[in-house]
């Protein structure tokens, strides 16, 4: 029996976005792209360690198979963006609230992300302090104060249209704002496609901003089937062993306006962006476990409760030993195996997973 639906959603989306006019010369370089990522704990690497905030990974066994150990990423081992970043050959970005990350060192790109944080300010409030989207692309333009006393003007517009930016956003706007009535009011306000229509106006505003100020090359990922996640499962809305469709379901607007986000950014001058499909990316590994080497797709390595994702794994709590046949390392996250996957099919993938065209496509462009 099928454990993940593919029935979405899928009603108008309307978007407004500027069409800028005009574009920057480009100055040719031999540095490689660097890697400036913003989303949520997907790929935070640590700038929650610095934050009053509940919502933390800086604990054993939580990079119980990374080879710095815990660091702040929430995984067993490597997030999606270090395995893009191991394909690139590029170095790891240093999170942003690291005071280290200053001087040459912003070259090789900085992860703004931070645990908890959604498109909306108010997401993710319960778990105390974090960087949402508007306040991630404020620090990128701090970044950008400094940076400019690294490179010239010429040199800097070249560095920012190589670069690469990835943003992961969207998931922590449902699972802590729309899916919890009992601290947001979102669900009572907005139906679930007037609430998809209000996360990508502003995404779609943020997205601009980083435009405007001289990114050019952007991968977008969609949200995953949330529905799927351990924590969702334990919430008791869905038989044993099967998804919550209803969550499934609402994501699909979502997902569907970001694509169409991706196509009127690229009619932008030198603007790059693609669209990562995470929704059939996951799905297929949860419809096809056998083909990957799954045995365990409902519930956490690391937990509490029905599924181990009623509480998230604790401090020094004891994992699964065979962590490359689960597909989540915890209540929300997925481990270093799916990660694998998902960035392989982002870099290598067709336009099915990775649309129009792939990371590694993306990265032969010279953005104009």
């Amino acid at each position: 029996m099928g454990v993940f639906h593919h029935r979405l959603w899928f009603t108008g989306v309307a978007v407004v976005i500027l069409i800028l006019q005009g574009s920057n010369r480009i100055v040719s370089s031999d540095r490689g792209p660097a890697l400036f990522v913003f989303g949520d704990s997907l790929v935070d690497v640590g700038n929650n360690n610095f934050l009053s905030s509940v919502a933390k990974a800086n604990y054993f066994p939580y990079g119980i198979d990374f080879n710095m150990g815990p660091t702040g990423r929430f995984s067993n081992g490597k997030t999606f963006v270090d395995i893009i970043g191991d394909m690139m050959g590029a170095p790891y970005p240093l999170p942003f609230s690291d005071s280290n990350t200053v001087g040459d060192r912003l070259l090789a790109g900085v992860n703004y992300a931070s645990a908890s944080a959604g498109i909306l300010d108010e997401s993710g409030q319960n778990y105390g302090e974090r960087y949402s989207l508007s306040q991630q692309v404020l620090n990128f333009e701090s970044t950008l104060e400094q940076l400019r006393t690294v490179l010239d003007g010429r040199n800097l517009t070249d560095f920012l249209a190589k670069s690469i930016a990835i943003l992961v956003f969207g998931s922590n706007d449902y699972i802590n704002n729309y899916l919890m009535p009992s601290m947001y009011s979102s669900s009572y306000v907005y139906s679930p496609p007037e609430f998809a229509n209000l996360l990508l106006n502003h995404y779609a505003r943020q997205l601009l901003a980083l435009y405007n100020v001289g990114l050019r090359k952007f991968f977008i990922a969609g949200i995953g089937p949330l529905g799927c996640i351990p924590n969702q499962r334990a919430s008791g809305q869905a038989p044993e062993g099967r998804c919550v469709d209803s969550v499934n379901q609402i994501i699909g607007t979502f997902n569907e306006g970001l694509r169409s986000i991706v196509d009127q950014l690229n009619r932008r001058p030198g603007a790059v962006s693609v669209y990562g499909n995470t929704y059939s990316a996951v799905g297929d590994i949860l419809n096809n476990p056998d083909n990957y080497g799954f045995t365990v797709l409902d519930r956490g390595c690391c937990g509490i409760g029905r599924n181990l994702g009623q509480i998230t794994c604790l401090p020094f709590a004891y994992p699964c030993a065979n962590r490359s046949q689960y597909v989540f390392w915890d209540a929300f996250h997925p481990t270093q195996a799916v990660n694998t996957i998902l960035a392989g099919r982002a870099f290598y993938g067709p336009p099915s997973d990775s649309y129009p065209i792939n990371i590694q496509q993306m990265t032969l462009f010279n953005s104009s």
